[in-house]
């Protein structure tokens, strides 16, 4: 793997970001530089031939009452730059668990996880997180939401709102930029709760199935405004998810994992032509690898049929 350039004046490595994207006061969290108009801002093509996530031999065990609970086990993965990567697993597979140590948020067993050459020890503020809820404020409104991001970032506010209403422009909500969170549907939150996660334009994007609770059309939707917005920003993405469709339809490969522990089983690459349509879904080649994931899933007894 070749990592990136980094940067030791305060002894250790920084998470190398894309171009527009500067690191805060005092060698805090990155800020967005002011510009004239936020959306006509350039944007760096990903070097696909560099892995820019790299995880390392993670495992993760949890104490329990009835004593130590193993939720992973030697988990090996590459992420390339520019990479949409979606990871599918059975409920308590350790999905969730991942992103969290990926995230900086919870802390790692044994092995290493390393994001843009810069070993995850704590907490990385540079990645744009969106939860299975929207966690939104209800005293906020949609347009407001998306500010706090700026707010706690201290990014220039005149360039920050020019970002949010681009983003809400993008996923059809320029309408709602004022309206309360209870004013809005289920989908129109959970697109807020995405602009908010990628106002200071991060270099990763991880997402908790954040589809999962919505009805059939609304996910459909979605999942073409997420294709969009990454396209948009050329971002890495790293989406968890249960549903098979829904992997294959957004991913350049579909990370498959076994019931708990987990395990990554088989990672498989998704050549289908992008951008993505959502009548790519009746192809041929569609179904083919729907066809592959679920074998997996019934090699692991994940899935089972009824014998004749």
């Amino acid at each position: 793997m070749s990592s990136s350039k980094t940067a030791a004046a305060d002894g250790g490595s920084r998470l190398q970001l894309p171009p527009g994207l500067r690191d805060g006061p005092q060698g805090g969290a990155a800020v967005c530089r002011p510009v004239a108009v936020a959306a006509a801002r350039p944007v760096a093509e990903p070097d696909t031939n560099r892995d820019f996530v790299s995880i390392r031999g993670v495992s993760k065990s949890f104490l329990s009452r009835s004593g130590p609970v193993q939720a992973l086990s030697a988990v090996d993965l590459d992420i390339r730059e520019g990479e949409f990567v979606s990871i599918i697993g059975p409920s308590g597979c350790g999905k969730s668990t991942l992103m969290m140590m990926l995230s900086g948020l919870v802390p790692v067993t044994t092995g290493t996880i390393r994001i843009g050459g810069r070993s995850v020890d704590r907490p990385v503020p540079e990645l744009g997180i969106v939860f299975q809820q929207d966690v939104l404020l209800e005293w906020r409104t949609a347009l407001e939401n998306i500010l706090l991001q700026a707010e706690i970032r201290r990014q220039n506010n005149a360039a920050a709102r020019e970002r949010a209403r681009h983003l809400l422009d993008m996923v059809g909500l320029t309408r709602f930029a004022d309206a309360y969170p209870h004013e809005l549907s289920g989908g129109m939150r959970q697109r807020v709760s995405i602009c908010r996660a990628l106002l200071h334009e991060p270099a990763l994007l991880v997402m908790d199935e954040p589809f999962g609770a919505l009805d059939a059309l609304t996910r459909d939707q979605l999942q073409v405004d997420l294709l969009r917005l990454c396209a948009d920003r050329r971002m890495t993405v790293l989406f968890i998810t249960h549903s098979i469709t829904e992997a294959v339809f957004l991913s350049d490969r579909v990370v498959v994992m076994s019931p708990h522990p987990g395990r990554i089983e088989a990672v498989i690459p998704i050549e289908l032509p992008r951008p993505r349509r959502l009548a790519v879904r009746e192809t041929p080649a569609f179904l083919s690898y729907n066809h592959r994931v679920t074998e997996v899933f019934k090699t692991l007894g994940v899935l089972r049929e009824e014998e004749d």
